[in-house]
């Protein structure tokens, strides 16, 4: 089973040389941290930053420098700051290539609902509908359960929606997983983790295939 940094290792194998990827908040923000030498890519943040890099030591922090969930980052060579009016025309006219964002649910059609707990107070859904409307490419990390173990990838999700049939891929603590037409598509199993697990986990509709490798951190 992984933690919040397993799962941030994982979706790290995903980004390609010469990506432009933003991060969403809470897990998604590991990613940067997790990138293989040699990969150039472009982390960017809906609050009007290009060219994130890992988290700062601690002592070296600078208040002035943060991320979407005002969290203090460090830039690399060549980074640079912009508006949110120049922000969201990068994510709406689609220069963005890989998305990664975390999850309260997601549906097995790949519907995703990130924003709001009915009866909780929130101050909104900031960038979320704007990235999930314009990428092409979407990746959810988040954990299978919830605390009281119920599953968090359903056949429909109870939630307001963040978008419609949007996400293409999940990874969990127990898995990765595709979207696809017939539902939930098991491709990876974590470490430690059973098939057998997965399956009870899930609520929505699962395809198996025989001999589900585990994954490879």
């Amino acid at each position: 089973m992984l933690d919040k940094i397993g799962i941030a290792k994982r979706i790290a194998k995903e980004v390609k040389d010469g990506y432009y990827v933003n991060l969403g908040i809470g897990i998604p923000t590991l990613v940067a941290n997790y990138v293989k030498d040699g990969i150039n890519v472009e982390f960017q943040s809906e609050n009007g930053v290009l060219g994130m890099g890992p988290f700062p030591f601690e002592g070296q922090e600078d208040a002035d420098i943060i991320n979407a969930g005002k969290q203090t980052i460090t830039t690399l060579p060549g980074a640079s700051f912009f508006d949110s009016v120049t922000s969201f025309g990068m994510i709406r006219g689609q220069h963005v290539d890989l998305t990664i964002l975390g999850a309260m649910e997601v549906s097995e059609c790949g519907d995703i609902a990130n924003w709001k707990i009915p009866s909780k107070m929130v101050k909104g859904m900031g960038g979320a509908m704007d990235l999930v409307a314009s990428a092409e490419n979407i990746i959810v990390a988040m954990m299978h359960t919830n605390r009281a173990g119920k599953s968090k990838l359903l056949k429909k999700c109870s939630l307001p929606l963040t978008g419609v049939a949007c996400v293409k891929k999940i990874v969990t603590n127990l898995a990765v997983i595709e979207i696809t037409n017939e539902g939930f598509k098991l491709l990876e199993r974590a470490p430690g983790v059973s098939v057998q697990d997965i399956i009870e986990a899930t609520e929505g509709v699962l395809i198996v295939n025989e001999n589900t490798p585990e994954m490879v951190l």
